[in-house]
């Protein structure tokens, strides 16, 4: 097969929800945008890695980009127009079709993915953006400190194709572009005396990295839909993690993430909760006491009745967290290698459920429990692609530390300020248990601003950061890496390329001169990028 040779102005590498805002944001501006993607779905950890949004408290009202809201306007619009919703249900003006406890919007993933595609379709349509389906990077060229061109290689066998661009957006989920380009870039947990963050190790940990998750979606109805029993289920059913403290990883017990006591959860299907009473505001109530509705993201008493046959149920539960091993600079077959366990993980504590877990009448097993493949879009009923927790992270020209956003270092006067902020953000410091075998970090943060410092890294002069490759650290990432910040982020970025393409500045001078940053900040507050939060919000 003949490679192709294509020519653009903006190449994003990525299309999860940091890729696809940079697209739609630089082609809104008249750029030529080649975005790419490596599964069957665009829409990275919404959709093929199957995880509903994590969100704010104040996120129906404000503290997201104007697009992002449009995106989940479009999610609820699907499900009003077409789901046999009840009445009660379609007039919910803040519906949330799942009723999951995580999150005021859990939805099934196949909905967000039409959403993001017709919110491309006109600029594919005219031509401003072009998708490149099932390919990812595998090569780069670089002229001093320019990236000049990226090769992509199909995934299911086609040609390669070389994208030259005058700019290049990294929205790979894990900061892949870093090191075919040479840029310089971390991994894992800094030292503190390099962040001088109080929660850092004295040395540096650069295969400390959090956990990855394989999710997957179940519903339990009539009949046994028992699994074949996993290749590796002997091995996790037997692992008792250091942080469970005897207890096995496949359980209903594990840490409290905030307290890191050991606690049990519960697990009652189709529980017949009242959905509409569901108030999904984590800095209230975690929400994870029945793992059933902690992420559930179809609740059938929502519906007309009979239209599902029970609830859907999105397993990303502590139990699924597979930390044996880091997937970042490793071989290919070695990082393949170990997705596949992460995979037998996830399906062990299937399997686990189905024939051995306790159940509340003192039985054990829940047979009924049945795999979605057609919810997740893949062959074998897991999500298809892993969920990355934590990227390569570019040695940016603005690095945020958690002595930035931390509420124990900077209690009331807030997070630290940028006068380049490029939008917002709020999470916990949210840290799942690492390949160094640390436990979970859970603590308050304050609500924080995106620096325009933390997309460019200190060398390269093309290439922006578009994702959780961004200049955080290891702990600050736990904050910055959730589903509205990536979007911000991306969009950043986007509006950033288009901004440079036309007035012929580089995005380092645009960061640093205040005159040509306040130019760029008001065409993103022009486009419905928020650059500071107002007063009254709170820490959780």
């Amino acid at each position: 097969m003949t490679p192709q040779d294509l020519q653009t102005d903006v190449l994003v590498v990525g299309a999860g929800l940091g890729g696809i805002a940079a697209a739609l944001a630089a082609a809104d501006r008249g750029a030529r945008v080649v975005l790419t993607e490596e599964y069957p779905w665009i829409g990275g950890q919404l959709t093929s890695q199957a995880v509903p949004p994590d969100e704010h408290p104040w996120v129906e009202r404000f503290g997201v980009t104007a697009r992002y809201r449009a995106l989940r306007d479009g999610i609820r619009d699907v499900y009003r127009r077409r789901y046999p919703l009840t009445a009660a249900a379609r007039a919910w003006p803040a519906l949330n079709p799942g009723a999951g406890w995580v999150s005021k919007l859990c939805h099934e993933p196949r909905v967000a993915v039409g959403v993001l595609e017709e919110m491309l379709a006109p600029y594919r349509s005219a031509g401003r953006i072009r998708l490149l389906e099932r390919v990812r990077p595998v090569a780069a060229t670089t002229d001093g400190d320019q990236v000049t061109s990226v090769t992509l290689a199909s995934v299911v066998g086609g040609p390669d194709t070389t994208v030259r661009a005058a700019y290049t957006i990294d929205a790979t989920e894990t900061g892949e572009l870093l090191p075919l380009t040479g840029t310089e870039y971390v991994t894992g947990f800094e030292s503190a005396s390099e962040t001088g963050e109080p929660s850092a190790p004295d040395v540096a940990q650069p295969d400390n990295v959090q956990a990855l998750s394989v999710c997957f979606v179940v519903e339990h109805v009539d009949g046994d839909h028992t699994i074949d029993r996993p290749d590796r289920y002997d091995f996790w059913r037997s692992y008792a993690p250091a942080a469970w403290r005897g207890e096995r990883l496949l359980s209903w017990t594990a840490p409290n993430p905030r307290t890191l006591a050991l606690d049990q959860r519960t697990f009652t299907p189709n529980p017949g909760d009242d959905p509409l009473a569901v108030d999904a505001d984590q800095s209230k109530n975690a929400g994870d006491a029945n793992l059933w509705l902690f992420r559930r993201i179809a609740a059938r008493d929502l519906h007309a009745p009979g239209f599902y046959d029970g609830d859907l149920c999105l397993v990303n539960w502590p139990s699924i967290d597979y930390f044996l091993d880091h997937v970042l600079d490793v071989p290919r077959d070695v990082e393949e290698a170990r997705i596949a366990d992460a995979r037998q993980l996830s399906l062990s504590m299937l399997y686990w459920m189905q024939t051995e877990a306790p159940r509340a009448d003192g039985g054990t097993g829940f047979p009924g429990l049945r795999l979605r493949p057609d919810v997740t879009g893949s062959p074998d009923g897991l999500a298809q692609a892993p969920y990355h927790r934590e990227s390569r992270r570019i040695q940016a020209v603005t690095t945020v530390t958690e002595n930035d956003v931390s509420y124990a270092v900077r209690g009331d006067r807030g997070a630290t300020r940028y006068e380049d902020s490029v939008g917002v953000g709020m999470y916990r410091i949210d840290l799942h248990p690492s390949t160094g075998g640390d436990t979970y970090i859970d603590v308050p943060s304050t609500p924080f601003e995106i620096p325009l410092g933390a997309l460019l890294p200190q060398r390269m002069t093309n290439l922006l950061a578009g994702n959780k490759n961004i200049g955080t650290t290891h702990i600050t990432n736990g904050c910055y890496r959730l589903h509205p910040v990536e979007w911000n982020v991306g969009e950043a970025a986007g509006h950033l390329a288009a901004h440079c393409l036309a007035t012929g500045r580089t995005p380092h001078a645009v960061q640093a001169k205040p005159d040509l940053l306040a130019d760029y900040q008001a065409e993103l507050v022009a486009a419905g990028v928020e650059l500071r939060w107002p007063d009254g919000v709170y820490p959780y």
